[in-house]
């Protein structure tokens, strides 16, 4: 089973791709597409080249536009993982609401989104066989420095 990491880096430039494919089955022109999703033209163009990895709100503006699921892309742009969960709604739905949140804008959405999926492949076991894992020690975390408690200050009046 290939890591999340391969499987995102192969699918980057799919998501260009299945786009541009999307686009012309919908018969709508770059400039129509950059337009319905108010996505500027060249961005649009490196987007469906591959020269650019668009964000997941620019992905959902597309995914509006071309009236195809916002889910379909995150999976090619490896905002998701295919494989989450039974049918991915866990995940979907914190994409979801992470892009729906009116009281974020778009920095703090792209950065969530990363720190969300980062979460979610530190805690996404990588190829190990039971085996290597029980041969490991476990990992501890470091102690704490104990502080000393402070002296109470006496005062006089």
């Amino acid at each position: 089973m290939a890591r999340l990491s391969d499987r995102v880096a192969g699918s980057v430039g799919s998501v260009g791709e299945y786009l541009a494919e999307q686009r012309r089955q919908a018969q709508l022109s770059l400039r129509q597409l950059s337009d319905l999703a108010g996505v500027s033209n060249p961005y649009l163009s490196q987007i469906e080249r591959g020269l650019r990895k668009p964000s997941a709100e620019v992905l959902q503006q597309l995914a509006k536009a071309l009236r195809i699921s916002a889910e379909t892309l995150y999976v090619r742009a490896g905002i998701l993982d295919p494989d989450d969960g039974s049918d991915g709604r866990g995940a979907a739905a914190v994409v979801d609401a992470i892009l729906l949140d009116p009281a974020l804008n778009e920095r703090q959405k792209r950065v969530l989104l990363d720190v969300y999926g980062s979460f979610v492949r530190e805690n996404t076991p990588a190829d190990e066989t039971p085996a290597e894992t029980a041969a490991e020690p476990p990992k501890k975390k470091p102690a704490a420095a104990k502080k000393t408690p402070a002296t109470p200050r006496t005062t006089t009046r």
